[in-house]
């Protein structure tokens, strides 16, 4: 079975004047459909710039990227816009909500870029907060909720569209310990129960041990968990 993510030998180098600064050296990663992956490692080893590289929002300097065997890197901007509507569930460590907006309002924003009609998105938008148990705060401001209480608006937000896959940075780096194992079982429900592929970016190992693996990135390369230490 051919992976749903396959990264072969990648680079990404981004310019700083007339010096080329390298994030990502030639790495190589397969993720299947189903996993959950942590990636780890050190601030600056390159893991939200390898998350925003499989998000079709950057594109890699050299090497492949594919997902479901489509070189994203490789489609227009238009199509690329709509790939990325129809496949990726981004959830943010600060959530990223538009404060001007209740938590429903917030949910149905990625389901504007679809041909879904208003009673459908409304379907899917109570869908989406009975399945993070916050039904009962569809009609609240981001202002009235709690830090653990946005992200999964976040994450409602995130899967209200059924995307391939979820992507997730530092999604419980702004809670206190106990609201991030909720959101962090909330996230491995959606992985065990129902299939969704996640991607996570975190600094925490209590947060990477609820993924089915982990790899470590540092200096732009993926390196053997012991090697960090060094």
């Amino acid at each position: 079975m051919s992976a749903l993510i396959s990264i072969r030998e990648l680079y990404k180098t981004y310019q700083r004047g007339n010096q080329p600064v390298p994030v990502l050296m030639g790495i190589n990663l397969e993720i299947h459909a189903g996993d959950y992956v942590s990636l780890m490692g050190p601030s600056g080893s390159g893991k939200s710039t390898l998350l925003n590289l499989i998000a079709g929002i950057d594109k890699p300097t050299a090497g492949a990227l594919l997902i479901d065997d489509i070189d994203i890197a490789a489609l227009p901007e238009s199509e690329l816009a709509n790939w990325r509507a129809a496949n990726v569930g981004f959830i943010f460590q600060f959530y990223n909500l538009m404060p001007m907006l209740n938590a429903a309002k917030n949910v149905e924003l990625p389901l504007l870029l679809t041909n879904l009609s208003s009673s459908e998105r409304k379907k899917q938008v109570a869908t989406a907060l009975e399945l993070v148990g916050l039904s009962d705060r569809a009609k609240h401001m981001p202002s009235e909720m709690s830090g653990g209480q946005q992200q999964r608006v976040a994450i409602a937000r995130a899967v209200v569209s059924d995307p391939t896959f979820l992507l997730c940075d530092e999604p419980t780096g702004d809670l206190d310990r106990q609201t991030a194992d909720e959101i962090l079982e909330m996230l491995q429900l959606l992985n065990s129960k129902f299939g969704k592929t996640i991607v996570m970016v975190t600094h925490d190992p209590s947060a990477a041990k609820y993924a089915t693996h982990t790899v470590h990135l540092n200096k732009g390369k993926f390196v053997k968990a012991e090697e960090l230490l060094l």
